[in-house]
């Protein structure tokens, strides 16, 4: 009888690619994979270090295994254990610890600690001379799949540890990653989504663009839309914009990693951009590219942000509109240059600035929705799954879209009339 193996996710979209990638190698070398409910004899946590937070999860969901089954093998990896492997260490029910490098590795150890084999049981490789770590995956739960393109950063942003838990940039080449897509198209896969620790970093290391690979993604057969993952502002220049608005398959609707809206704040974030800059790039795809949406990311109560920067803030986000919006409370990040600086913002404050602006971006989300049934009531929709008793799925810029239907929807284009908003998504009828 096959040995059972689960996996659990903490963090980000690559992590996420990274452990499905796992579950595929440990398929191929023979385990099968542990249902929704059921016991694994291994598991594999995948960890995330963005916040203090995240490392509290972590260590919380290692001992909830144990406790749920406590004959199981644990083995670790990722971003949190990469930083702080000895921590990670100190949980005893812990088997294997390793870090963000040669992930797919941590197959080999399960079946070496299974077969009662002696293993080193922290094996957290250095990062300075990282390379691309060669995986795939060859399916995806959903009709969209992400695909890694890219790993590692180098903006060293005051507040994150990210850098020293992913290493410099690395890229997936063009002809790796259209193969991989061509796989997952022939899959069932009609939705990509190119993503990266810094996806705007792809071919930095390389000498390969971006824009060469969503053109040569373009072509593969059977894939339907692509997305990119989250984004600089700063990608957004004229000769990008003017390129990728030829593209005929690239999804009007970009998630930018803003942060903040007040140039002060952005600098002392040690952003790359300003608030300016931002706007003005916003504006421009805005105008090349039709029924554009954004997304976006910030970060609330970051150390001496006052209550002028936060009202800054709030006027860049009414200008900008953007669809939805992650809100985030500063966390200070032992060894960060944010958590040395003065002025640290208190925590009432910090709560009472991510509630207003939570409730703002609330309100911008519904009248955008409004917007698009009384502008475009009829769109083309992909469906991914059943939600709550009726199909889901998302138009082209990023809109959720949820239709009764007692059919079988998984991965089929339909054309729907919108026409109410509920909460953060749209009901609609199939046309």
């Amino acid at each position: 009888m096959a040995y059972r193996i689960s996996a659990y996710t903490l963090g980000c979209k690559v992590s996420q690619y990274e452990s499905e990638a796992i579950l595929e190698e440990a398929e191929r070398r023979g385990f099968e994979i542990a249902g929704e409910g059921e016991t694994a004899d291994v598991y594999i946590v995948n960890t995330c270090t963005v916040t203090a937070e995240g490392d509290r999860k972590c260590r919380q969901l290692i001992r909830r295994i144990a406790k749920q089954a406590p004959s199981a093998k644990i083995l670790v990896c990722g971003c949190y254990s990469q930083v702080a492997p000895d921590d990670v260490a100190k949980i005893e029910c812990v088997d294997y610890v390793s870090g963000t490098l040669d992930k797919l590795k941590i197959v080999d150890r399960a079946m070496e600690i299974l077969g009662g084999k002696e293993i080193p049981r922290v094996e957290v490789s250095p990062l300075d001379c990282a390379r691309f770590e060669q995986m795939q995956i060859m399916r995806a739960p959903r009709t969209r799949a992400y695909v890694k393109i890219e790993d590692g950063c180098e903006n060293r942003c005051a507040y994150c540890k990210i850098p020293e838990a992913r290493g410099k940039v690395r890229s997936k080449s063009i002809a790796d990653t259209v193969a991989e897509i061509t796989e997952l198209a022939k899959g069932g896969v009609r939705e990509v989504v190119l993503t990266g620790i810094e996806t705007a970093s792809f071919g930095v290391d390389s000498g390969e663009s971006l824009f060469d690979l969503l053109a040569a993604a373009e072509k593969v057969d059977g894939i339907e839309r692509i997305r990119l993952g989250s984004l600089e502002p700063t990608l957004m220049r004229p000769d990008f914009i003017e390129k990728i608005a030829t593209l005929k398959k690239l999804t009007p609707h970009f998630h930018l990693s803003m942060q903040s809206g007040c140039s002060k704040t952005l600098a002392a974030m040690r952003r790359k951009y300003n608030a300016e800059t931002a706007m003005k790039n916003i504006e421009a795809v805005r105008a090349a590219i039709e029924n554009v949406q954004f997304t976006t990311d910030f970060i609330v109560g970051f150390p001496g942000e006052s209550d002028e920067d936060f009202e800054t803030t709030v006027e860049f986000v009414k200008k900008a509109r953007f669809l939805q919006t992650h809100i985030f409370k500063y966390s200070k990040r032992t060894g960060t240059v944010a958590a040395t600086m003065k002025n640290q913002v208190p925590e009432d404050v910090k709560h009472e600035r991510s509630q207003r602006l939570i409730a703002l971006c609330r309100d911008i989300t519904a009248e955008l929705l409004e917007e698009e049934i009384e502008k475009r009531p009829i769109q083309k929709v992909l469906f991914e799954q059943l939600t709550d008793g009726m199909w889901c799925g998302h138009t082209a810029s990023f809109i959720e879209v949820r239709v009764p239907c007692d059919k079988d929807l998984h991965g089929v284009f339909g054309d729907v009339e919108l026409k109410k908003v509920c909460e953060e998504h749209i009901i609609g009828n199939l046309f």
